[in-house]
């Protein structure tokens, strides 16, 4: 069988070795060594704690993984519901989900104009901390390039920017709540995501149409499926360079 070169480069680059990397999972370090000398594939347990470890996604050390029939049956058992815009989505699937949330809520937006309007989302975020529940919330930064240009994109220059202003304002009153933390990113945004605990609603962007008229995804998160970690991934990763809200 072929190494798993991709594994002995992971190590390397985390300055780990195989000894190191064991103990942290809890296998022999012999196990280890398998795993990259004989390409053996770990139990999906295993396989989430090393790609935990060394900070890379397991399908990259474990390509295989993207095309095994378990993985990709998790995967499309993940999808509970596609609407075929946001705006189709009916109120009262938001308030279940939101009613719903014990652990943690996020948002990755720009705007989230109906979030406001429609939701009520600092009372939202005002009862949630109460209950103890995490919440982050990532809005655009109007200043932002990325910002700017889809704005230009839409069709409303200067709109998206003040959409931002105003509810940034809303924000800073709830920002400081226990388990509530806001912040302003500079990204390109190619999709909206709204996490309520397991559940996630993945809203895609069209060139030149607002996000209320593009497609959403309602993912619920199952063992062994991809969709769901792939989307909150980004999510991190935005929230990670974002800036807290001044």
């Amino acid at each position: 069988m072929p190494t798993n070169e991709r594994l002995r480069g992971s190590l390397a680059t985390a300055q780990l070795s195989t000894a190191d990397l064991a103990e942290r999972i809890g296998v022999d370090p012999k196990t280890v060594e398998r795993w990259i000398t004989k390409g053996r594939l770990p139990h999906r347990t295993h396989r989430a704690a090393v790609a935990t470890a060394l900070g890379v996604d397991e399908a990259y050390i474990w390509p295989e993984l993207l095309t095994a029939p378990a993985t990709q049956s998790a995967s499309v058992a993940e999808l509970l519901e596609l609407h075929p815009s946001r705006a189709a989505v009916p109120d009262a699937v938001w308030r279940q989900l939101i009613g719903s949330t014990r652990e943690a809520l996020d948002v990755l937006t720009y705007a989230g104009t109906f979030l406001f309007e429609q939701l009520d989302i600092c009372e939202v975020l005002r009862a949630k901390s109460a209950q103890g529940v995490q919440c982050r919330f990532l809005i655009g930064d109007e200043t932002s390039d990325a910002v700017r240009q889809r704005a230009i994109d839409e069709g409303t220059t200067g709109g998206l920017e003040g959409r931002i202003q105003l509810h940034r304002r809303y924000l800073a009153a709830v920002a400081d709540l226990p388990g509530v933390e806001v912040r302003a990113h500079r990204t390109t945004l190619y999709n909206s995501l709204y996490r309520f605990d397991q559940d996630l609603m993945v809203n895609g962007h069209a060139y030149g149409e607002p996000a209320g008229h593009s497609p959403v995804m309602h993912l619920r998160r199952v063992p062994g499926g991809r969709m769901w970690d792939h989307y909150m991934r980004s999510f991190e990763a935005v929230w990670a360079e974002a800036k807290p809200l001044g």
